[in-house]
């Protein structure tokens, strides 16, 4: 391990709510500058919460007439508004490729949709149900090539670390038959790839994100089986600041006590509220909502970098984040769900 990423990694929990974003990248500078600018374009918080208490999806979708997300005249079709939101994403993407200068930065960010298409063809091939066509184009391997690779079985001419996830998910899957296990071994290989990657980029801020994102991951997986009741120990993911027999313990104490468990920890009034939102409402909807609160956070925080790759990095996710929170109220609008439900989503 390089000796910046063995300084923070090895630190463990030595920040009080975020981890350290590094330090400044001065061949960023215009690139920085450039995202600073557009950060200015997104939507407020104001305006979403407008079009959450809306009072129909038509009026939700007028909201965003003055945005990028703006409907085609005269147009209120959902399927609209999911063509604009892939345009929308595809777009924001290849602005971050194109500012990127760091090229294994951009793979990295890339194989999100490796993984991605890799837990969705690993699931159809075991369950024998049709591939299909419906593959993200926006990882390493084209979805053209990744569709006729699971059509061949030929995963030789797929990367190393796509190689290791089908294997270890296949496995995984034939222990138990349990479709749930594809997830855990996927999500596995996903974050030991990040962190090799973030080490080997030396890079404090991806290790920071990465750690943290494992960390989010194992709160929401001790919460579900603990729901489920489950008796599976082994499916927490390594690498995170959270040690594991923490994790373990949250699955063994009553409900009450699981935040005091955190008290310590980044994580305290994520699992406080998400407890307390699943107890009295049987819905996890508040810890994903805490979840995402607490990564946008430590996103916010590149805005001391005045240049760098990490300002970029940011953007790319929180604009991916607010193309979500987009589709989200709008689905909800179209389905006609409860105002409640998606304030409580925006956490108000």
């Amino acid at each position: 391990m390089n000796d910046i990423a063995e300084q923070a990694e090895l630190g463990g929990l030595d920040f009080y709510t975020y981890p350290p974003v590094g330090g400044e990248d001065w061949g960023y500078a215009f690139a920085t500058a450039q995202v600073r600018a557009i950060e200015t374009q997104m939507l407020s918080r104001a305006v979403l919460l407008d079009m959450a208490n809306a009072q129909n999806f038509e009026d939700a979708a007028d909201l965003l007439t003055a945005s990028e997300y703006a409907l085609p005249q005269g147009s209120r079709n959902f399927t609209e508004v999911e063509n604009i939101l892939k345009l929308r994403r595809s777009a924001v993407r290849k602005l971050f490729a194109d500012l990127m200068i760091d090229e294994p930065i951009a793979e990295l960010f890339r194989a999100r949709d490796d993984f991605a298409n890799m837990r969705l063809a690993i699931r159809r091939t075991l369950t024998e149900k049709p591939l299909g066509t419906d593959y993200s184009d926006d990882g390493n391997v084209a979805a053209e090539q990744f569709e006729q690779v699971f059509e061949q079985e030929n995963y030789s001419l797929l990367p190393d670390y796509m190689q290791q996830a089908v294997g270890r998910a296949v496995l995984a899957y034939y222990q138990k038959k349990d479709i749930r296990q594809i997830d855990y071994a996927i999500d596995s290989v996903q974050a030991e790839y990040n962190l090799q990657k973030a080490r080997q980029l030396e890079s404090v801020f991806l290790l920071g994100l990465f750690r943290t994102r494992i960390d989010l991951t194992n709160i929401r997986t001790m919460l579900r089986l603990k729901f489920a009741e489950s008796d599976q120990r082994s499916v927490f993911l390594s690498g995170g600041y959270i040690e594991q027999q923490r994790l373990k313990h949250g699955l063994d104490i009553g409900y009450e006590a699981v935040g005091a468990l955190f008290f310590a920890t980044p994580y305290y009034e994520v699992v406080e509220s998400g407890v307390n939102y699943f107890v009295s409402n049987k819905s996890f909807l508040k810890l994903e909502q805490q979840c995402e609160e607490h990564l946008t956070g430590f996103l916010r925080t590149t805005l001391q970098i005045t240049a760098g790759p990490q300002p970029v990095i940011a953007y790319l996710l929180m604009k991916e984040n607010e193309i979500r929170t987009v589709r989200l109220i709008l689905t909800a609008k179209n389905s006609a769900l409860e105002t409640k439900l998606i304030l409580d989503c925006l956490g108000e």
